[in-house]
């Protein structure tokens, strides 16, 4: 098997790094070859832009997914979006590794989404959901928050998770994956709190990484996400009613 981490994270010493380099050793371990989009140090641009479409559909007035949809037909993708492309069809898991920023993940990993998951070439209008592109593989988040564990939840300080992570594990779901429980490594900054009783930021940390690494060999035993597809819904989108 085969997978794939997109790591958004700006510093290579950084908590996130320690993660995606846990999940390479842990992978790699069991037998399974790894590669990683360092989305910061590869200086990934994640502005969708005019100015990446040399073989315009549109000279006069740039709309993002019209040259999206040119770009593929007219085999001028950019080369970071081609390069991209090929790492998540040659996986069968994609791991997103990112801190939370502002209740979502950093820019550029939106932007990496932006890019990446081209319009008529990636989906289209019948290819998505559980039609979608990257169907039979499967996709998850491993995400850290400097909060401890207690602060998140419905109507709780730090947010829900569940809220906070949707935008993000939808659109993999739209694009065809199936989407694994997200891992949390909660607490990782500050020496103020407390982490199932983990007293110094220290064995926090080592208890997050020696989680997500049990996660990681055990991948097998989670029950996907579920999400809505065709079935669902009538031919307006709506939730279709027994």
């Amino acid at each position: 098997m085969h997978s794939h981490i997109v790591h958004a994270h700006p510093e290579p010493t950084s908590y996130n790094a320690a993660l995606t380099r846990m999940t390479q050793a842990t992978l790699g371990a069991d037998g399974d070859t790894v590669s990683v989009s360092d989305l910061c140090a590869e200086g990934f641009d994640p502005v969708e832009r005019a100015a990446h479409y040399a073989n315009r559909a549109d000279a006069e007035a740039f709309a993002a997914l019209n040259e999206q949809r040119n770009a593929w037909t007219t085999d001028a993708i950019p080369g970071d979006v081609a390069r991209e492309i090929k790492r998540l069809e040659r996986a069968d898991l994609v791991i997103l590794q990112f801190p939370l920023w502002w209740h979502g993940p950093p820019a550029v990993m939106k932007g990496w989404m932006d890019r990446v998951f081209m319009s008529g070439g990636l989906y289209t209008s019948r290819m998505r959901y559980d039609t979608g592109y990257f169907r039979g593989k499967r996709a998850m988040v491993s995400v850290t928050t400097g909060a401890p564990k207690q602060a998140f939840g419905p109507g709780s300080r730090g947010g829900d998770f569940d809220v906070m992570l949707w935008p993000v594990q939808y659109s993999l779901h739209y694009m065809g994956f199936t989407v694994l429980p997200p891992f949390i490594s909660y607490g990782v900054q500050g020496h103020g709190y407390s982490y199932e009783g983990k007293g110094s930021l220290e064995a926090r940390l080592k208890h997050n990484l020696d989680a997500w690494g049990k996660r990681l060999s055990n991948l097998d035993k989670d029950t996907p996400l579920h999400f809505p597809g065709w079935d669902d819904w009538d031919e307006g989108g709506a939730a279709a009613r027994a």
